[in-house]
């Protein structure tokens, strides 16, 4: 009798397995290859070789990229150089990028940037928000931006044992936004455990000094942050649901989910069009190829433009879709005046005339 429990205990478990190895590889886009979709007056931005994953572009068409990111899991070309903030302005003929030198009185050699947002104060001074992976963990670090001397001043760092495996945030006001926790677990074989599993722990965050709140939870890996152009609402990508969602904010910033917009495509970082309002995203069509790194056969990139977020039917359209053949692994699309910027994980980023 003992046997026969232990051989059907065993079957179940294998079954188990078996269902969430298959729903794992779905969730993944495992089967997927995306059809190619490339704007004419393209090429990659010369410069930047490791990594893009997050681009904020002010007002003025000066644009923020980070690059660098060193994360469990993601194929990482320069794992012995420290992460770096390049700045591009989108005014110039022909947009270069520089790579902005940080005061002292700041750890560069474990520099490891992830997602940003800008906050523009009222005396019109820039300062600049930035996930910080020091060592692996979880900081947000705020610089003041100098633009003459293409500089970041160096100004405070943000701990808070609420603010774990943070991915991205969107700044509110002074020390003061939202952030998205991509992982429950930080162990990192706990943190597969918890992909493969799905268990839908992760939390959208509201950070102020005085109060730290969890706003939003039951996602199966928070993203990409933003927020609408009226202020009125938040946007999180969700990553291994392949969805976006609309969220309002309240008077004491807690939020509500409006609408869930379904896709097809693994949604990383997402960005408003400072025109439309239109939501942009930086996807990854094929996750699988991403997590399972192969120079034959690499993560290709997607970018898509979500119109009518709020209607009852969406419009969504593909920006930009490349099998990886030119760039790997899109992680965020941000636009200015007709000029489209893509940055990735891990790889290189692109610049585009619309």
């Amino acid at each position: 009798m003992g046997k026969l429990v232990a051989v059907i205990l065993l079957g179940a478990g294998l079954a188990l397995v078996g269902e969430r190895f298959l729903t794992f590889r779905e969730r993944m886009n495992a089967y997927r290859e995306v059809e190619s979709v490339e704007p004419q007056n393209c090429h990659l931005i010369e410069g930047i070789e490791n990594g893009s994953e997050d681009i904020d572009i002010l007002p003025s068409g000066l644009a923020f990229i980070s690059s660098g990111l060193k994360y469990p899991g993601m194929p990482d070309f320069a794992p012995d150089e420290p992460g770096r903030i390049f700045l591009m302005d989108l005014n110039e003929q022909n947009p270069r990028v520089q790579e902005l030198n940080i005061s002292d009185g700041f750890d560069k050699a474990s520099f490891n940037p992830h997602g940003m947002s800008t906050f523009i104060d009222k005396d019109q001074t820039v300062y600049l928000y930035v996930v910080n992976h020091p060592h692996m963990d979880s900081t947000v670090e705020i610089f003041k931006f100098e633009e003459q001397q293409r500089s970041l001043v160096y100004l405070k760092t943000i701990k808070h044992e609420l603010l774990k495996s943070v991915n991205d945030i969107v700044v509110l006001g002074p020390e003061q936004f939202y952030a998205t926790r991509d992982r429950y677990f930080t162990n990192f074989f706990l943190m597969l455990l918890e992909l493969f599993m799905d268990l839908h722990w992760t939390q959208v965050l509201f950070y102020s000094p005085g109060e730290v709140k969890v706003v939003a939870r039951g996602f199966s890996s928070a993203n990409g942050i933003t927020l609408s152009l009226d202020k009125k609402y938040i946007y999180v990508a969700d990553v291994s649901d392949k969805n976006i969602h609309v969220m309002k904010i309240h008077d004491n910033w807690d939020l509500t989910q409006l609408k869930v917009i379904q896709l097809d495509t693994l949604v990383d970082n997402l960005t408003v069009d400072p025109d439309t309002g239109d939501i942009l995203a930086g996807c990854h069509p094929n996750a699988l190829k991403l997590l399972m790194y192969n120079t034959e056969d690499p993560p290709g990139s997607e970018a898509l433009r979500i119109r009518n977020a709020l209607s009852e039917k969406p419009m969504i359209s593909t920006m930009y879709a490349n099998s990886g053949s030119v760039l790997q692994g899109s992680s965020v699309a941000s636009v200015y005046r007709g000029k489209l910027l893509i940055g990735t994980v891990f790889h290189k980023a692109l610049y585009c005339e619309l």
